[in-house]
């Protein structure tokens, strides 16, 4: 199999797999799926994504036809590198393989005027035409005028505080600072139509190429607010070099007067999809960003 076959056949792959007719090589993924690197007979190498087939339940429906559906959106806006897909089956996603580099400084800066690109190429609703999911989790898209302070609230943030009390990760104490927060986000300011968001923009999902230049993979892109991206970006210590992508961004599309004191709003979506995934042990950090937006300038005071 070369790429111009998998290309006209990608339906083939799997038997391939299974007959074990491509050289196959591990590959060190995330939390949730099987990867691999795969070398075709023209040399061409392509990365692939599976559901682990020792896993406890199958691949939700939709789960790789909803990723590979953002990433061809995300690389429509002709503004980041996003790899190419070339399959998009029920269970499994191929993708163009990306060479691995290391981080630079002219690299940061162009991705961060790129994601300004990417954020302006905007969206024509909150939420987003297809189905879904962050990590393993399912996430209502559905898509919605805004203002994106209710939207934000009643499809960001509180189906995750129930996903995460339910499994018992949150206490009562931590769930309600949360339900605080989501109750007040309309006074935090700074609503703006929506933005094409790659939706899970940690530091894991930037991948910084042979190429010299920063890619992004592994999306749950939606159209919502371009301030939740940067916020998510400083998450976990941040990638290398986030000075720099900051003020290209800053510079290519400046930032809303207030948007330091809305980072730990934004942020409080993904470590409450981290309490709902993974536990109790982001229970304090889920914490500590409701506490810092609710504490920020012109909000009112936590209530204990």
């Amino acid at each position: 199999m070369d790429l111009a076959y998998l290309r006209a056949h990608p339906e083939h792959l799997p038997t391939f797999l299974t007959h074990q007719r491509i050289r196959e090589t591990p590959v060190a993924g995330g939390d949730i799926c099987t990867a691999s690197r795969l070398t075709l007979d023209d040399g061409h190498s392509v990365f692939t994504k599976s559901w682990p087939e020792r896993a406890v339940r199958p691949a939700p429906d939709g789960f790789f036809a909803t990723e590979a559906a953002g990433l061809r959106w995300l690389r429509d806006a002709d503004a980041v590198p996003v790899p190419e897909v070339l399959v998009a089956l029920p269970e499994l996603l191929a993708l163009d393989w990306v060479e691995p580099g290391e981080p630079g400084p002219e690299a940061a800066e162009s991705f961060g005027r790129g994601l300004a690109g990417l954020h302006r190429a905007g969206a024509p609703a909150f939420g987003a035409e297809w189905p879904g999911f962050i990590g393993a989790l399912p996430q209502d898209n559905t898509p919605d005028p805004g203002p994106w302070s209710s939207w934000f609230a009643g499809c960001r943030l509180l189906p995750h505080l129930r996903a995460s009390v339910d499994r018992g990760a949150l206490s009562g104490p931590v769930a309600a600072l949360v339900e605080q927060v989501a109750e007040r986000v309309g006074e935090f300011g700074g609503d703006e139509p929506p933005s094409r968001l790659h939706g899970d923009l940690w530091p894991g999902n930037l991948l910084w190429g042979g190429d010299g230049r920063v890619w992004l993979v592994d999306p749950a892109a939606h159209g919502g607010h371009r301030e939740t991206d940067l916020a998510q970006l400083a998450l976990f210590g941040g990638p290398p070099h986030l000075d720099r992508i900051i003020a290209a961004y800053h510079e290519a599309w400046p930032l809303a007067d207030g948007w330091r004191e809305r980072v730990p709003l934004h942020q409080l979506h993904l470590l409450l999809v981290h309490t709902a995934l993974f536990g109790e042990v982001y229970a304090e950090a889920v914490s500590s960003a409701a506490r810092a937006a609710l504490r920020a300038p012109g909000r009112a005071t936590v209530e204990q």
